[in-house]
């Protein structure tokens, strides 16, 4: 079992692991991308820096630099956690269990824009199968995505579901494994219900021959499962049942505690000021706080 496992490599996450490769915790960090800092062209307002760097070269500098120091990298995407006591964290490339977590992936800077989502969130669109999924036992469902992510929720969900169906918006399926659940690769027009949801209207291939238009199919659904891209930071806490800001950020103290002990967030996941300065700040606290939190189970 590891002591700790931090997942994000970005500032935050090397910044924590630093600090815990200090304090003798041998780190596993999981990495999968650079995140929103590879979208950063120049960063030349960050201390030290002699000339500007890209966002890019900031973070391979970061992970280099742990890399020197010892701390593992392992290249996987995370794609969900569980657990009690300690933490069982699901990736592509199996499953560790670890007595202490950090959560450093950022956070999402994008919703679906998809008439009805954000209007029936609480209503039948969830981001949580392992939250919600009890809810739907023996119900139709879908998992809107077209990752390993959203095949992992809609196995969550086929335990209990009658049947659970991923929609990939027009999207290519992006799955490392073969699988049992059905997959419609058809665009998406809207999700629709009144007071809960009701079904997904889908966008036909076949246009209409009196007016032109894309003809659009109904398709029965009781609930609606968001699961786009990759599990980030506060998906991944919400699944722990840790507790979220009304901004949907992951809420934190001091010492970059989360509500759950022994799970600690750093970074833009925590929201605030989306800045490199923030981020190593917090991964240091947050690497800080790990120490003490697994040390502190050790001597009871």
């Amino acid at each position: 079992m590891e002591k700790l496992i931090i997942i994000g490599a970005g500032p935050a996450g090397i910044s924590a692991a630093l600090y815990a490769a200090r304090g003798n915790m041998e780190p596993l960090v999981i990495n999968h991308g650079t995140g929103a800092l590879e979208k950063a062209e120049k960063i030349e307002n960050y201390y030290g820096l002699e000339t500007p760097l890209s966002g890019k070269e900031l973070f391979e500098r970061g992970l280099q630099q742990a890399k020197d120091l010892g701390v593992r990298i392992l290249e996987a995407q995370v794609l969900g956690m569980g657990g009690f006591d300690t933490f069982e964290v699901q990736t592509t490339k199996g499953t560790f269990e670890a007595e202490s977590v950090i959560l450093a992936t950022g956070s999402k800077r994008s919703t679906p824009q998809i008439p009805g989502i954000r209007e029936l969130e609480g209503k039948g669109v969830s981001y949580c199968a392992v939250c919600d999924a009890f809810f739907y036992r023996g119900k139709e469902v879908a998992v809107l995505g077209n990752s390993d992510f959203a095949l992992h929720e809609a196995e969550e969900l086929a335990n209990l579901a009658s049947g659970v169906t991923i929609y990939t918006d027009g999207k290519e399926p992006d799955f490392s494994r073969e699988h049992p659940i059905a997959v419609n690769t058809m665009k998406i027009q809207s999700i629709e219900g009144e007071s809960h949801v009701e079904g997904i209207r889908l966008q036909s291939d076949v246009t209409s021959q009196e007016n032109g238009d894309m003809q659009a199919s109904f398709m029965p659904a009781d609930g609606v499962f968001v699961a786009l891209g990759t599990a980030g930071s506060s998906e991944i806490a919400r699944q722990m049942g840790a507790e979220l800001t009304e901004k949907g950020h992951i809420k934190v103290d001091e010492k970059m505690s989360s509500t759950i002990p022994g799970l600690f967030a750093a970074g833009d996941c925590t929201g605030g000021l989306l800045q490199v300065a923030k981020a190593v700040y917090e991964g240091c606290q947050a690497g800080i706080s790990a120490i003490q939190y697994v040390r502190s189970r050790h001597r009871e």
